[in-house]
């Protein structure tokens, strides 16, 4: 071989010997991350399907799919209060394939659960919340009641004779309503139903007085004057309520509760995937198609930085345990 020749392929060895060192020295999530996703992501959703987190998941995965080239397939894990899918989640492999879209009965189930397969904060990481969504107090306009403050005076005179309807021990709709009953000192009873459909069926019949309801269920009888939305119990008013005051600004203050539905991923998922499924939702929230379909279900964008969620998560379950015990709730085995 010519000595020129010799040379010009001792630099190309030299080259990609060179290369391959420095490769070799990359963690392999940023050599993944250029190519992410090269195939379908599953969505696990620890809810049934047409479930209001699912109906979200779903608004959320189709966007989030077509940014990304890849599809985004929800998987509906429902079961135990949702922690069916969050075990599945918790186990699977972290590496941004498998991603879950759930409520905040995710910082619940650690306080209504003797026990766990899973670490509710250790085993997972926060992506983003994706939306808040407002439960509207509503009650049957033939009780008479036109406001809030008639509903906190009506029990005070009548102490233990009132009543309220929750989708279930344990539930947002249920510690939604505890955490008014503490503020507004008042003494009520918790009926639980299986689901909002039968919460809301009682309330319209007037055989309970009122219940803290998903706007969804709900917003075509407020409208339709069957239904009165006394308040919200989240910390802002609600988009689709513009005119129904929160609980505090109807004077219950310390009675906020905030019911969100958000994206977590398996604790050890590379940040740079953490950061673009991030990305990915808020570019998605953004889009008319999203902000139409959320005004509809009474549900309002909310994002956070994925550090900041994981300690939002971690400040709620504080909070929820001392509303847990403050309420009288006993975790089940």
């Amino acid at each position: 071989m010519p000595t020129t020749c010799l040379a010009r392929f001792a630099r190309t060895a030299a080259h990609a010997a060179l290369a391959g060192a420095v490769l070799s020295t990359l963690p392999l999530a940023a050599l993944a991350q250029g190519a992410y996703p090269t195939k379908p992501v599953r969505v696990i959703v620890p809810f049934a399907a047409g479930s209001t987190t699912d109906i979200i998941a779903r608004a959320i995965a189709d966007k989030m799919g077509q940014s990304m080239g890849q599809s985004l397939v929800v998987d509906n894990r429902g079961g135990a209060s949702g922690t069916i899918g969050q075990q599945a989640v918790a186990t699977a492999a972290p590496d941004g394939y498998t991603v879950m879209i759930h409520s905040s009965s995710h910082t619940v189930s650690p306080l209504t659960f003797a026990k766990l397969p899973f670490d509710t904060t250790g085993d997972f990481a926060g992506v983003t919340p994706i939306s808040s969504l407002p439960n509207a107090l509503v009650i049957s306009p033939a009780k008479g009641i036109k406001t809030l403050q008639d509903l906190v005076a009506s029990a005070k005179a009548k102490p233990g004779t009132v009543n309220f309807a929750s989708a279930g021990q344990g539930s947002a709709t249920h510690l939604n309503a505890e955490k008014f009953k503490l503020a507004a000192k008042i003494d009520a009873t918790n009926i639980p139903f299986k689901g909002s459909a039968e919460a809301v069926t009682e309330v319209l019949s007037g055989r309970v007085d009122y219940y803290f309801s998903p706007i969804a269920p709900v917003i075509g009888q407020i409208k339709d004057g069957q239904l009165l939305a006394l308040a919200v119990g989240s910390p802002k008013r609600a988009a689709a309520l513009p005119d129904v005051p929160t609980t505090a600004e109807a004077g219950v203050p310390g009675s906020e509760f905030n019911f969100w539905i958000g994206m977590m991923v398996p604790a050890k998922t590379p940040r740079d995937i953490v950061n673009r499924l991030h990305d990915e939702v808020v570019k998605a929230l953004a889009t008319p198609e999203v902000k139409e379909r959320f005004l509809k279900l009474g549900a309002d964008a909310w994002t956070l930085k994925p550090e900041q969620f994981d300690a939002y998560i971690k400040d709620e379950i504080k909070n929820n345990a001392a509303l847990v015990k403050a309420a009288g709730l006993q975790p089940t085995q």
